[in-house]
């Protein structure tokens, strides 16, 4: 009796040992590709329960369907009017055909990490740095088709490529900086000159207004006097207009005795 019972019992850890072996289960986000004796059985497995032979006829590779977000390490490139820069990027993609992922290429990690360094390079390579720091838009989508193109086969979908980061050398930040300094100085000299043009027009219409009616100098005058008087100055300057004294010097030439005549 106890024979049979240790028997019973050993069979049962047996069975225990090869259900484990064989039951896999895959979450949402996972599937399996399933080899059975070296050949690969179609289609990808999962969600859910899966139920593999054991004893080593079947070997599943998981691989997950998420976005995986892969940094590009910094990059060493000199654009195309010869600037040395320090370029870092991050890339995210994902798997869409987990058989091709697992069979076309042996780690697709590596493999989309190094093809995105070297389009990196050669694509940023053929750019000007205006180009680099202006256009960052666009060669984030020439770098995204170049590298989706080369990642297709393995079944790998690149969604984004992005330039985080473009580190200039000191001495060309300096002479940016220097730049974008004189930039300013001569839109502020334009700006300026621009406002005291539009400012001598005004002056120039105002003069024509009073040279065409002498009563509006006689106004303009007691506004003077009525803005000095409200001020809290020890000190008054009137001014007087000339126009008041052309009268007067013009009966002093009348009573001026004329020259001598040689």
């Amino acid at each position: 009796m106890n024979i049979a019972l240790g028997i019973v019992a050993v069979l049962i850890i047996v069975a225990v040992l090869l259900l484990s072996t064989a039951v896999r289960v895959l979450r949402e986000y996972e599937r399996g590709v399933v080899f059975r004796l070296g050949r690969l059985l179609p289609g990808p497995k999962g969600p859910g329960l899966i139920l593999l032979i054991p004893f080593g006829i079947d070997k599943m590779v998981k691989t997950e369907l998420r976005t995986i977000t892969l940094a590009i390490p910094p990059q060493e490139v000199i654009s195309k009017d010869n600037v040395p820069v320090r370029v870092t990027a991050v890339t995210y993609f994902r798997v869409v055909d987990p058989q091709a992922a697992v069979t076309q290429i042996e780690n697709y990690l590596v493999a989309t990490s190094q093809i995105a360094q070297t389009t990196l390079r050669s694509v940023l390579g053929q750019h000007s740095l205006d180009e680099l720091l202006a256009e960052r838009d666009k060669i984030n989508e020439i770098l995204q088709d170049i590298i989706d193109k080369h990642t297709a086969p393995w079944g790998i979908k690149i969604s984004v490529v992005e330039v985080k980061d473009v580190e200039l050398p000191t001495t060309m930040q300096r002479a940016m900086a220097r730049q974008a300094e004189a930039e300013r100085e001569r839109r502020a000299k334009i700006i300026g000159a621009q406002g005291e043009y539009e400012a001598a027009e005004q002056l120039s219409l105002a003069a024509d207004r009073i040279a065409a009616s002498p009563i509006a100098l006689q106004l303009r005058y007691l506004q003077t006097l009525l803005e000095i008087s409200s001020g809290n100055n020890a000190t008054t300057i009137l001014p007087f207009p000339i126009d008041i004294l052309r009268p007067l010097q013009e009966a002093v030439k009348a009573m001026a005795p004329p020259p001598p005549s040689s």
